[in-house]
């Protein structure tokens, strides 16, 4: 009887802390889709890495389509409060632009599973991300920092009118998330290998400065 309490007390086990549980399954999560894709991840394997049960994954996310959109949302958060701590606001239009370009490219090129789920759930042509009730509303911060910055520099004199701040994101994020999704590819068929630190830093500060070109007057 002693041997197998013994046992039963070297055996791992989970505290009963439902939001620290949930945000395990979900890092766990996110790698496994950004890996394998919504139909190639196995809950089963998520299971066994958090130490819980595919059971409890669905009684917290109530299936695997629910976790994946969990997880799409998760990414979505991270990225979205990292940029309410830049302090745009502190800064003159030109540097607060360079800010955001620099942390987005940071960002991405630190994240490969963001731009991998991000690049798994366009295959799945947004079928998931429009199904999330909070993914716009997430998104609405982004979009109006940049206009507000931009509105700035047009006042100051610095900035060309008529630009959409949707646009200046799209351009932003085409930039920085191509150096991380096509960067297999484009090293392969260029010959350029992985690219060094001293490469990657240049290629960071040409698309900063790209960005700030196309606004700038």
């Amino acid at each position: 009887m002693n041997q197998i309490v013994q046992k039963s007390a070297a055996q791992p086990t989970r505290t009963n802390d439902p939001a620290r549980t949930m945000a395990e399954i979900l890092e766990v999560a996110t790698t496994e889709f950004a890996d394998k894709g919504l139909s190639g991840a196995r809950i089963d394997e998520i299971a066994a890495a958090t130490r819980t049960s595919k059971r409890m994954i669905y009684y917290y996310f109530g299936s695997k389509e629910g976790l994946y959109v969990a997880v799409l949302e998760e990414a979505y958060r991270s990225m979205r409060q990292i940029e309410s701590s830049l302090h745009l606001n502190d800064l003159d239009p030109e540097e607060a632009l360079k800010r955001l370009v620099a942390f987005t490219f940071d960002h991405h090129s630190a994240n490969e599973y963001y731009v991998r789920l991000v690049m798994n759930e366009n295959i799945q042509r947004g079928q998931y991300l429009s199904q999330s009730k909070i993914i716009q509303q997430l998104n609405v911060p982004a979009i109006e920092a940049i206009r507000h910055l931009y509105e700035r520099g047009v006042t100051a004199g610095v900035f060309r009118q008529g630009l959409d701040p949707v646009d200046i994101h799209a351009s932003i994020s085409a930039l920085t998330f191509f150096n991380v999704s096509n960067k297999h590819t484009f090293g392969l068929i260029f010959k350029r290998g992985k690219a060094s630190a001293a490469a990657v830093a240049s290629r960071r500060q040409n698309i900063v400065e790209m960005v700030l070109r196309f606004v700038q007057k």
